[in-house]
């Protein structure tokens, strides 16, 4: 019988496919030490969420992905591939070429992300002039085309503006839109609204919602929200400490079989858990499912 990955991959058989089999990073020297452990996963022209608590290692699954792996991390895998192009051949100056073009990641804080000494007009032009051949003022025509459709109000006015003089949901729209000036096949957003209050957080997850749609994207959502993900996602990738634990239609979070994954969405505050203790995760519990699977996976 197929694993979930083949059956995966089966589903989307065609080139705008992102594939990692055994993707694993880790920490080099005479005793490596794996922080994302062998996952396998692929993502067509879908809405994809992957979640699990700070240090499940999402962020660095998703930064494996674009080549942007902080040191001393390294890679290894079976296989990583964008449709037909072999991520694992790249040199910096092809991934270069990559991120940006074909993939693009929207970070968790603008007031990090964006250049303070840039105005915005020059930050959200930088991808067409690293990427494109056209001309001064049809980048300029696609800057505020870009700028108008994540919704920011008098983009000519915003080009001169600098990051500090905009609100968080503001910088938020203008890094979404840095990100799509390129018409990218797929969006890597990690934790787009962390930094945004709750109506905020609504707002921006639809714009992506849309934008997405609209532009036949891919997108890997990393969130803690599990909430935001039933509602705005279509599958769920769920970590735990750097493996792959379960995954799942974003609708059937409710009804998840696996302890984590339960427990995750059984531990959000709400009126109706007022008062009451919330629960609490069996770690050995998940310990032994691990050993128990470990086991069964042994030839």
């Amino acid at each position: 019988m197929a694993n979930d990955f083949e059956l995966n991959q089966q589903k989307t058989v065609h080139n705008d496919v992102l594939v990692a089999k055994d993707l694993t990073v880790y920490l080099p020297g005479p005793h490596p030490v794996e922080l994302v452990k062998s996952l396998s996963f692929s993502v067509g022209k879908e809405r994809v969420a992957m979640v699990g608590e700070s240090g499940s290692g999402k962020s660095l699954t998703a930064r494996a992905l674009m080549g942007l792996l902080p040191h001393p991390c390294a890679l290894r895998a079976s296989q990583l591939t964008l449709g037909e192009q072999d991520l694992l051949t790249l040199n910096e100056r092809q991934w270069n070429q990559l991120r940006g073009n074909r993939v693009s990641m929207v970070m968790q804080d603008p007031k990090h992300a964006l250049n303070p000494a840039r105005p915005i007009g020059w930050q959200v032009e930088e991808p067409l002039r690293l990427h494109t051949r056209l001309g001064r003022k049809a980048r300029q025509e696609k800057v505020l085309d870009m700028l108008n459709a994540v919704g920011l109000p008098d983009p000519k006015r915003l080009c001169g503006q600098y990051p500090h003089q905009l609100s968080g949901g503001m910088g938020q729209r203008v890094m979404l839109a840095i990100a799509l000036i390129n018409d990218p096949q797929w969006l890597i957003a990690d934790e787009p609204t962390s930094a945004l209050d709750f109506d905020m957080r609504e707002q921006v997850l639809a714009l992506i919602e849309r934008l997405v749609e609209q532009r036949n994207m891919g997108l890997i959502l990393i969130s803690h929200d599990l909430q935001q993900v039933s509602h705005f996602c279509e599958r769920v990738l769920v970590m735990y400490k750097g493996d792959l634990l379960d995954e799942l239609p974003a609708d059937q979070l409710a009804h998840a079989t696996h302890p984590y994954t339960q427990t995750l969405w059984s531990c959000r505050p709400s009126k109706a858990t007022h008062g009451e203790r919330l629960p609490v995760l069996d770690r050995a519990l998940l310990a032994s499912l691990k050993h128990a699977s470990s086991q069964e996976s042994q030839p």
